[in-house]
């Protein structure tokens, strides 16, 4: 008994001092949702949300990210994404606790979120996030089928410049396919898709989302971007059937994703609505 009272000290102790450091926003909110936000003593300048992270000490950004900064902050582990190798492979040679991971897809966030909740002895956490997106994800099942879905990265006001949308092997592809349709862009390259105005008139999607994450607080000129949609000659437009999503959440790989599952699902509605009127 007395031994597992001892234990149990030492577990409370050992986390207690825990000194994170967090690479990336998505893994940032994964920690602070499993309740460890008190120990992140640095994050980036991309973690903004929750509050809390802002007040954290900044290390840079997704390429100006600083080691001398992180070896000063003294951190007891390091939380990164698999996209910097070079410097994850330094901070393993020097010694430092660096735990890796890959946010691409639905089950890769999900992994991402039961690892953490098994590190940090925060299962029952984890789990229920785990839950919120599973049953987000069969909130989508039978609301409409069969259409071609265009997800835009980051629109422009007009479409003469270059258009990034969601490929094939991203969440947003799990999302899509959850709710019985299909994504407009089709390709076997893991490359980040650039297409025009062109190319998007030969897809013809049945529905357009724009993520607009610069555009919160700006109706106005998020107008100006879908009126640029709606002149295309594509089914989409011709449905009026062009809607944005201006929430930072819709962007990052995180247990946030039931956020963007929730928009999603408001858009199948309303395109289904509009069908029966």
């Amino acid at each position: 008994m007395k031994k597992l009272i001892l234990l149990s000290i030492f577990t409370i102790s050992l986390f207690a001092s825990q000194r994170i450091v967090n690479l990336a926003p998505s893994v940032n909110e994964i920690v602070f949702a499993l309740g460890k936000g008190e120990n992140v003593v640095a994050n980036t300048m991309f973690c903004d949300y929750p509050q809390e992270s802002k007040t954290k000490e900044k290390i840079g950004g997704y390429s100006s990210i600083s080691l001398e900064k992180i070896l000063k902050n003294k951190p007891s582990i390091v939380i990164a994404q698999n996209y910097d190798e070079k410097l994850n492979s330094n901070l393993k040679k020097l010694g430092i606790e660096t735990r890796v991971y890959k946010t691409t897809t639905l089950n890769n966030i999900k992994d991402t979120i039961l690892d953490l909740g098994e590190y940090f002895n925060k299962q029952n956490k984890a789990n229920k996030l785990i839950d919120n997106i599973n049953s987000e994800l069969k909130s989508l099942d039978g609301i409409i089928e069969n259409k071609k879905i265009l997800i835009v990265i980051s629109p422009k006001k007009d479409l003469k410049n270059q258009i990034y949308v969601t490929g094939n092997f991203l969440y947003f592809e799990d999302i899509i396919k959850a709710s019985n349709n299909k994504n407009a862009y089709q390709s076997n390259s893991t490359m980040q898709p650039v297409v025009n105005a062109e190319k998007i008139i030969s897809m013809n999607p049945d529905i357009i989302i724009l993520l607009g994450a610069f555009f919160e607080n700006k109706p106005k000129e998020l107008e100006v971007v879908k009126n640029a949609w709606r002149n295309l000659p594509i089914n989409a437009a011709k449905q009026n059937n062009i809607y944005a999503i201006d929430k930072e959440y819709a962007g990052i790989p995180s247990h946030r994703v039931v956020y963007f599952i929730k928009d999603f699902r408001k858009i199948l509605e309303d395109v289904r609505n509009k069908r029966l009127q």
